[in-house]
């Protein structure tokens, strides 16, 4: 295969046990091509958390490959392991902000990686950001809807605010990969469609992956292209979400199953 024919993510054999002979992920494979959305199905301690933080080394894989671009972040240490973590953007269930900063600057960090060091904090508070990278963050701000609210502080806004303000800094840094862990699980219906949307919406513009830990079932299928189904830390189901059917979702999340049903309809999502 050509190079530039490679997938962006490819993930062979991927394993994690921890402590105590308990194996969270279990021998999984599959790739993610540019412009491809892939939610991750399964339920509570299946299994989904752990795989998307071995994806770019927050916890370390006990066997298997994660190979970015052809480089594997298992065997990168140091500067090329921040280098190449830096093309994995990284949105989590619990925002992450850091509440006494203004919505503006929590994006400004997407800039430098998420380092919160010394550094990091004084380029905010000093105001020591280029030009180009105050665009690039108020650019990104654009794209989420809420350039409006650049200067307000971060714990001021709502749980879907606060998301896409997320969402905001993970476009600041320029990632070839986005990887969502739970995303919406903590919103409104309406918030969380309009969540899903944007990465959607990102997952088309920019032309890169994105792999999406959900629980909600008609979510899945409303917005991602293909469905990838853990149970138990082994993949289950890995196909098109056309091929993806109620009996499927039954087999992978078992006496779960009820609490995995969510009806989108039932949500008026505002314009805002």
């Amino acid at each position: 295969m050509k190079k530039e024919n490679q997938p962006i993510l490819q993930i062979r054999g991927l394993t994690k046990i921890y402590a105590g002979d308990v194996t969270a992920v279990d021998n999984i494979s599959f790739t993610a091509k540019k412009g491809e959305m892939i939610a991750v199905l399964g339920p509570s301690g299946a299994g989904k958390s752990t795989l998307l933080r071995c994806l770019n080394r927050l916890i370390y894989a006990s066997d298997g490959e994660v190979l970015v671009n052809g480089k594997d972040i298992n065997q990168c240490r140091g500067r090329s392991l921040r280098r190449l973590r830096s093309n994995v953007g990284m949105i989590f269930q619990q925002f992450n902000l850091i509440p006494r900063l203004t919505v503006f600057e929590n994006v400004l960090a997407g800039r430098l990686g998420h380092t919160r060091n010394a550094f990091w904090y004084t380029a905010s508070v000093l105001r020591l950001f280029s030009e180009e990278n105050k665009q690039k963050a108020f650019d990104a701000l654009k794209r989420v809807r809420i350039e409006h609210l650049a200067a307000k502080r971060a714990d001021s806004l709502s749980g879907g605010q606060q998301q896409r303000v997320a969402i905001a800094r993970t476009l600041a840094q320029e990632p070839e990969v986005i990887l969502a862990d739970e995303p919406v699980a903590s919103l409104d219906p309406a918030s969380a469609q309009r969540v899903l949307k944007i990465l959607k919406q990102i997952c088309i513009t920019r032309n890169i992956p994105v792999i999406v830990n959900l629980h909600q079932v008609d979510l899945a299928c409303q917005y991602a292209e293909r469905i990838i189904g853990i149970q138990q830390g082994k993949l289950v189901f890995d196909g098109h979400v056309a091929d993806f059917s109620m009996d499927i979702a039954r087999t992978i999340y078992g006496t779960q199953f009820e609490s995995a049903l969510f009806n989108p309809e039932t949500a008026t999502v505002a314009a805002a």
